[in-house]
């Protein structure tokens, strides 16, 4: 076992049986107390953060976490099948793993995979991709005036707010972590 003075920024620790990243943690020593680690933690199943103390010298659990980028290739039910591009093998991954971004992968795309042993506990999706737009109102002319927008119906059939400039056939830069117009790619 490891001792809080083992935490880093980044690491993986289990606390009260649920998978934990370690964001921030600060080592205090108030006047004539005892120091303590204020730590601030992401809980990785429900992506919720959470504050606690530990003693100095308190035991904790850490957890080899390994990370891995694998091609995306398609989807077989509710699990993504990707490819680890050294081995070839092809993985299961949970959709529910990749959240909202989920509707903004395309085939063939890189994603990070984070494994506990052989099981994956999260994954990322890159943050922006660029996707083609397939459908979206044609912009009247004059109607530039002020800063709104329009839908538009991407190639993955995810939807999202557009400059009324972009055109269908167009590709368009989008931020997959809020789902938001970036740029137009020329």
């Amino acid at each position: 076992m490891a001792t809080t003075s083992d935490l880093t920024r980044g690491g993986f620790i289990r606390y009260k049986n649920e998978l934990c990243q370690v964001l921030e943690y600060q080592h205090r020593t108030p006047g004539n107390l005892r120091a303590f680690y204020q730590v601030t933690m992401r809980v990785l199943r429900s992506g919720k953060q959470l504050e606690t103390r530990f003693r100095a010298g308190e035991e904790i659990e850490p957890v080899r976490v390994e990370m891995k980028q694998l091609q995306y290739l398609y989807r077989d039910g509710e699990n993504l099948v990707c490819m680890d591009q050294k081995s070839f093998d092809q993985l299961y991954i949970p959709e529910i793993l990749f959240g909202t971004a989920l509707k903004f992968l395309k085939e063939e795309v890189i994603v990070d995979v984070a494994f506990e042993g052989d099981n994956p506990i999260f994954a990322t999706p890159p943050s922006k991709v660029e996707l083609q737009v397939t459908y979206a109102e044609p912009g009247v002319q004059g109607n530039t005036a002020t800063n709104t927008g329009k839908n538009a119906t991407l190639e993955t059939g995810a939807e999202i707010m557009v400059p009324l400039f972009v055109n269908v056939g167009e590709i368009v830069r989008v931020n997959t972590e809020d789902g938001t117009y970036m740029e137009r790619v020329k």
